[in-house]
């Protein structure tokens, strides 16, 4: 089946490019837009899309907030945003990810990383721009305000194993090709990692793993 996404993005030729991006490929169709944060929400909501893909800066509320509407920590039923912007500041990447996106992009990055992104949060994955990943890790390692809560059943070996291997941004299939595991195998571990760590998503593991300094 397709992958059913909803794009929202006030800049009208910045939102038909990236329509007809994932429109042209065969397993993804775009079923509705949005232009302003306010818009996001209603047309998700009512749509119910497999993945949102959500402008950092817009109208009425921004990315960040249409992300913890739609994916935030007390949202019961979370969605899956990317979000994509202009803008290479460490803010709002952090703050993308704290409020629940599961990937987040830059509008330079070309037209296979977006696609690749949206096929990940389809498939419970995260993906983030490469060129900002080492920075961020390294902003999350420097600004972590205390170690986190160690889980009361403590990980088994192979956890560990997924876990920094997740940590550095590897997909469920390479993790499996990696370690010579079957991709069932893998996604019972990330399944028992987010359990574990009390976290819903696999940012949210990666996260953890580098505030308590495990990569």
């Amino acid at each position: 089946m397709s992958i059913r996404v909803v794009v929202a993005d006030d800049q009208d030729l910045v939102r038909i490019g990236l329509v007809m991006i994932l429109s042209a490929q065969p397993d993804i169709d775009v079923i509705g837009e949005a232009v302003d944060g306010r818009q996001a929400i209603d047309v998700v909501t009512r749509l119910r899309p497999d993945v949102v893909l959500v402008d950092i800066r817009m109208p009425g509320l921004d990315g960040i907030e249409v992300t913890r509407r739609l994916a935030g920590p007390d949202v019961a039923d979370p969605m899956a945003v990317v979000v994509i912007t202009t803008f290479d500041l460490d803010e709002y990447v952090l703050g993308a990810l704290r409020a629940g996106a599961r990937g987040f992009l830059l509008k330079d990055a070309g037209p296979d990383l977006l696609v690749q992104a949206v096929h990940a949060a389809a498939n419970g994955d995260a993906l983030i721009a490469p060129n900002v990943t080492r920075r961020l890790l390294a902003t999350l390692v420097d600004h972590a305000p205390e170690t986190p809560a160690q889980p009361v059943d403590p990980l088994t070996e192979r956890e560990e194993e997924v876990l920094a291997l997740l940590a550095r941004g590897r997909t469920n299939a390479e993790i499996a090709a990696e370690l010579f595991i079957g991709l069932s195998t893998v996604k019972s571990h990330v399944a028992s990692l987010m359990a574990k760590l009390g976290v819903r998503n696999r940012v949210e593991i990666a996260m953890w793993a580098y505030h308590s300094r495990r990569v």
